[in-house]
């Protein structure tokens, strides 16, 4: 399983985050890109290189950077801003291909929640933008998955799988985040199994309906037996990301959380 450093946000860098998963046992992560945690413009030549060669000296493996959907806006009307956004992303893409890392999660974009453009405006300017993305993943040989979030213009399984569908190319797939999708009750198993051509990555934790959470598992609404055979089914828990964000003492969240999916049924070694 792959264990996502968010809760490290503002405690440590993200290879530092790492050199302490690695002592306690964890190999495989996803990266969120947020200054000071992990910022490409922050990380000179000579750094990514020094950190390459800890990560291969421990074992380590970062499967996925997160871009993050907060600081940037795909579907932004102002096409300069949607330039940003590329340029940023583009950047994320050079860090992964310095370190060895096959994906990169980007947000679809959003739109203002008065007085709203569109839809088919708000489509098609993050078209435009995937338009000129997906050949730079492609070049580097990266590979680009869409998040489903709550505060999205695309927060459904049906509207990212149609935007894939559209594409249609191998360098966009989904990362189809559970407690997102449950927050807006929407059923992950089901999702999993209908759309699991769509998904690249799965991420992982719990959240209830009043409160928009990354949380421990088995303290919201997630049937987490149901979501293990539908993983066991489809993608298999080496494509799973766990996110659960606990800035206090998150080793032993991580810990824990492995104990509770091995008790509602989760094979972990498989």
């Amino acid at each position: 399983m792959i264990i996502n450093t968010f809760s490290y946000l503002w405690s440590a860098t993200a290879i530092d985050a790492i050199a302490k998963l690695v002592d306690n046992g964890f190999e495989s992560f996803e990266v969120p890109i947020s200054s000071p945690h992990c910022w490409p413009d922050e990380i000179s030549s000579s750094e990514r290189s020094a950190i390459l060669a800890r990560l291969n000296d421990s074992g380590a493996k970062i499967r996925s950077l997160n871009a993050g959907g907060y600081d940037i806006n795909l579907a932004s009307p102002g096409a300069n801003m949607r330039r940003k956004s590329i340029e940023h992303i583009n950047a994320v893409i050079d860090l992964a291909v310095a370190w060895d890392v096959p994906e990169v999660v980007i947000s679809p974009g959003t739109r203002r929640p008065m007085i709203s453009p569109s839809l088919e405006k708000t489509y098609g300017w993050m078209y435009e933008s995937l338009g000129n993305l997906i050949p730079l993943a492609k070049q580097a040989g990266t590979r680009l998955l869409l998040e489903n979030t709550p505060y999205c213009f695309t927060p459904t399984i049906q509207d990212l799988a149609a935007i894939v569908r559209t594409v249609n190319d191998d360098s966009l797939k989904l990362v189809y985040d559970v407690a997102n999708a449950a927050y807006i009750e929407e059923d992950p198993a089901t999702s999993l199994l209908s759309h699991h051509e769509s998904i690249g990555l799965v991420h992982i934790s719990d959240t209830s309906l009043e409160t928009w959470g990354h949380d421990p598992i088995g303290t919201g609404v997630i049937d987490w037996h149901g979501l293990g055979n539908a993983v066991e089914a489809t993608c298999g828990v080496g494509n799973v990301v766990l996110e659960i964000i606990r800035p206090e003492n998150p080793v032993h969240e991580f810990t824990q959380a492995m104990h509770d999916l091995r008790n509602q049924g989760w094979d972990l070694d498989n």
